[in-house]
């Protein structure tokens, strides 16, 4: 269905900058809509303050009947991040926990775990892994609403929010996969989308993590961003490295916030931008989102990123390139890396014999079908029997996550993969 999510300028940021990068995901908390049900928290490797009131397990998944258990991680650099587990179907029956499949979840930018369960049980993916027999774990990186402490930082200062995807691949996606293996002692599937698959590709091109998988599902992979053909996208990209950081000056990246809104009100004075249907203006036509399901999307996302990260997205974007974050200066990447230039996520090197399930769409204005064509030219190589692609002609961005037939066009397939492997 073609949404017009119309309404006023504050709307229309809201949804612009979650979709964006999501689909590339002194501040209040907030918090998910909410059950009266509570949540089994498990605190690990040091305790953050209080648990969040209302989580997503007592929000959005035990309300449908599943167990659900919150666990709390810490990155070697000293973040805090907030792990669900859902251990087992609705019937309750079946393996043990110790013999069931685990399964991790990794969300894109500006959006956190929420996204994957938007939908009924019959339509999301984490309830579908869980009533086929998976042990369900769904990730929450750094910044997002239940993951903003840190052992000696706050998330009022600018020191908290100095990161960009480079310390996702190196800190939060091992602190997750390390701690979910030890918890289960078995390999893990790994399920990104988005920005979800980025990190995942930057890491295993370093050989990092892959002794920890059985196998990883990309959908709507994004490595490569040259040819996105959304107009407000391109334009988002050059200002994020050029004015955003000299206009806005803010660590923290609030797509809430003021400073972002009027952003966005300069983008949409473009006469190529179509402020009207931002929904389709950044993501392209999504062929099969439910009304009610974005509703509750907006009722509970976009998520706050760092400044640094969206830049760094954008360098991405504009170079061509998967590279380290950029300082834009010499002797400043001379500091860091050794070099002139920002090192290159090479990922030719992403070991061949790792099973990989790529799944991408013809309507797809981010994951563009010419973009992931020179990531599967990265993998040629790829060991033949170990690199399965699904095409849907008909998708867009955000149907991967939120379409009501998205069990019957990708999810039975992506489960069908995991019992191969």
């Amino acid at each position: 269905m073609d949404l017009h999510l119309q309404g006023g300028f504050y709307r229309w940021s809201v949804v612009v900058m979650s979709l964006f990068v999501s689909v590339l995901v002194v501040v209040e908390p907030h918090h998910a809509v909410a059950s009266s049900r509570r949540a089994t928290f498990t605190l690990f490797s040091g305790a953050p303050p209080d648990p969040p009131i209302v989580g997503l397990c007592e929000s959005s998944i035990i309300i449908h009947g599943y167990q659900c258990q919150e666990f709390y991680v810490k990155t070697e650099d000293g973040y805090v991040l907030n792990m669900q587990r859902i251990p087992r179907g609705r019937s309750g029956s079946g393996l043990l926990n110790n013999m069931k499949q685990p399964v991790l979840l990794q969300h894109g930018v500006l959006v956190d775990g929420m996204t994957w369960v938007l939908n009924t049980p019959e339509q999301a993916l984490p309830f579908i892994l869980a009533d086929s027999g998976f042990d369900v774990w769904i990730a929450n990186t750094r910044g997002t609403r239940f993951s903003r402490s840190h052992l000696t930082l706050d998330a009022s200062q600018r020191a908290y929010w100095n990161w960009s995807w480079d310390e996702l691949v190196e800190y939060d996606l091992p602190a997750t996969i390390d701690f979910l293996y030890r918890q289960t002692g078995q390999k893990i599937h790994y399920v990104g989308h988005s920005m979800g698959t980025l990190i995942a590709l930057a890491s295993f091109s370093e050989g990092k993590l892959v002794d920890k998988l059985k196998s990883a599902a990309l959908l709507s992979p994004v490595a490569y961003l040259s040819h996105m053909t959304t107009a407000i996208g391109v334009l988002a990209a050059r200002s994020f490295v050029g004015e955003m950081t000299k206009l806005m000056g803010v660590a923290e990246f609030n797509p809430k916030g003021k400073e972002v809104a009027n952003l966005l009100h300069s983008l949409c004075m473009n006469p190529s931008v179509d402020c009207y249907d931002l929904m389709t203006s950044f993501t392209g036509k999504n062929c099969c989102l439910n009304v009610s399901t974005v509703d509750l999307f907006l009722k509970n996302e976009p998520q706050s990123t760092s400044t640094k990260n969206m830049v760094h997205l954008a360098q991405t974007a504009r170079k061509g390139l998967v590279s380290k974050y950029d300082y834009e200066k010499k002797d400043v990447n001379m500091e860091h890396y050794g070099q002139g230039t920002p090192p290159i996520y090479n990922l030719s090197n992403v070991p061949r014999d790792l099973p990989l399930f790529l799944s991408y769409g013809g309507r797809d204005a981010l994951s563009d079908v010419g973009d992931v064509e020179l990531l599967l030219d990265s993998l040629k190589f790829h060991n033949g029997d170990k690199l399965t692609t699904l095409f849907l002609k008909d998708y867009a961005h955000a149907d991967f996550i939120m379409a009501v037939n998205a069990k019957e066009m990708v999810y039975n397939a992506l489960i069908a993969f995991f019992r191969r492997h």
